[in-house]
């Protein structure tokens, strides 16, 4: 059932993403008077459909091959390369026929559309929702790192102070930040009240993303449960919100780490939890599943946070700050890719890893944030001056523009089928990564 609910919320986040997508450049062409043959969510391969009408001048429908979509705009070479419509005399309908800077403003179109998007979600779930920040001054028992985190320097029970000297005030911000990204970035953290200083190595970015930010470190915390999940194992056996867990198979722990680690030494087995409730002590046994799991939340006993509630004009500058922070870390996130620091496969997720991202269970807080991070990334995705994406296309007119003339249809033909070629790689490596991430 959860791969159920990730996949429909994949196909509803990339189908909304592409319609706005190509409406970008719909608009753009219809507002110049160009003629727009096909709007298509999904591609119709080897003229196949699930569904299309004809309003217009136009056939809207719905492709069986669900890898985006695509408007056919009369008389430009893209992916459908139709040379029998180029080989005939230009028409004024045609995108060919207009001028350069038109012909650019509805190659960009669809890029601005994602843009905007992402900016608007982020300022309506700013708007709807708040920000909550863990004020890291309440992380009274600092971290717990990861094993990879320990490598670098970082112990548990460490209190966060700075990044690049910069003061952390909210735990959520120690790895947001843009200086991880960069180079020779320091922390400095309180360790049996001495200051201690930790740089992150130079192959910290290609580490930190096979790890996953969630992951480096985590709030060291006391803990009683929070939500307990429907019909799995916890609830089963009797644990209720509110409960306080003490000790697993009689022994006894003081913060939820040690907690997990005692679950994970018993998974696949019964065990025994104490635990207290309204002040009784109470034996419990419980299933732990194979992944040392037993199925509720913990909510954290000490911890204090700063809330925010934006007024409804107050949320988009909110939400134009969070999308350049986000292309801005895609910017600088590609950059360690082409340098090298960081290996493709292991930076670039398909469509079964960003299913992973929105998750088993229908959020919709979750499931809007994670579809205004992928509308940024469509849109910084589609602007690189790769053939057959919008940036070849706006490489190409900008010479143009610049040299005052157009290349030859022969060529533009030549440098579609190139970009293609490029795109189709990609898509394999993608593919094969998701695949491969299956079976690790």
């Amino acid at each position: 059932m959860q791969g159920l609910i990730m996949a429909a919320q994949l196909i509803t986040g990339i189908s909304i993403l592409v319609i706005i997508h190509e409406l970008g450049h719909f608009w753009a062409a219809r507002a110049f008077g160009i003629k727009v043959e096909k709007f298509y969510l999904f591609f119709d391969a080897w003229g196949k459909k699930l569904f299309s009408f004809k309003m217009g001048d136009t056939e809207y429908g719905i492709g069986w091959l669900p890898l985006g979509g695509y408007v056919k705009i009369a008389g430009m070479i893209d992916e459908s390369m139709d040379t029998e419509q180029m080989a005939k005399p230009a028409e004024p309908w045609e995108f060919r026929s207009k001028p350069a800077w038109q012909r650019l403003i509805v190659m960009v179109g669809g890029v601005v559309m994602n843009v905007v998007t992402g900016i608007v979600i982020f300022a309506m779930i700013s708007y709807a929702y708040g920000e909550r920040y863990t004020r890291n001054d309440s992380l009274k028992y600092g971290i717990v790192p990861s094993s990879y985190a320990q490598e670098i320097g970082f112990q548990k029970g460490d209190q966060l102070v700075s990044v690049n000297g910069k003061p952390i005030v909210h735990f959520e911000n120690a790895l947001s930040s843009n200086d991880i990204l960069g180079n020779q970035t320091v922390f400095e953290v309180l360790r049996s009240g001495q200051k201690v200083s930790i740089q992150l190595p130079a192959d910290f970015v290609g580490r930190f993303s096979e790890e996953g930010k969630a992951d480096f470190f985590m709030p060291r915390m006391t803990f009683t449960v929070g939500d307990v999940t429907p019909n799995y194992n916890a609830e089963k056996a009797g644990l209720k919100k509110g409960d306080q867990i003490i000790a697993v198979n009689k022994e006894p722990f003081q913060f939820f780490d040690e907690f997990q680690s005692l679950l994970r030494a018993q998974k696949g087995t019964t065990a025994t939890f104490t635990l207290l409730r309204d002040n009784d002590t109470v034996q419990l046994p419980m299933e732990v599943d194979g992944e040392g799991k037993v199925g509720f939340m913990p909510t954290a006993m000490e911890f204090t946070y700063d809330s925010i509630q934006y007024g409804f004009f107050q949320s988009f500058p909110i939400g134009m700050r969070r999308a350049v922070e986000t292309i801005s870390l895609q910017v600088k996130g590609w950059g360690k890719i082409f340098s090298g620091d960081v290996p493709a496969n292991k930076a670039v997720q398909g469509p079964i890893g960003i299913a992973k991202f929105y998750g088993g269970e229908w959020i919709w807080s979750r499931f809007w944030l994670f579809t205004a991070l992928i509308s940024l990334g469509l849109a910084f995705m589609n602007i690189l001056p790769i053939p057959a994406l919008d940036g070849g296309h706006v490489v190409l007119l900008l010479l143009e523009m610049i040299t005052g003339k157009p290349l030859s249809v022969k060529a533009m033909e030549r440098i579609q089928t190139v970009g293609m070629v490029i795109l189709l790689s990609l898509m394999v490596l993608i593919f094969g990564n998701d695949i491969i991430g299956l079976f690790k």
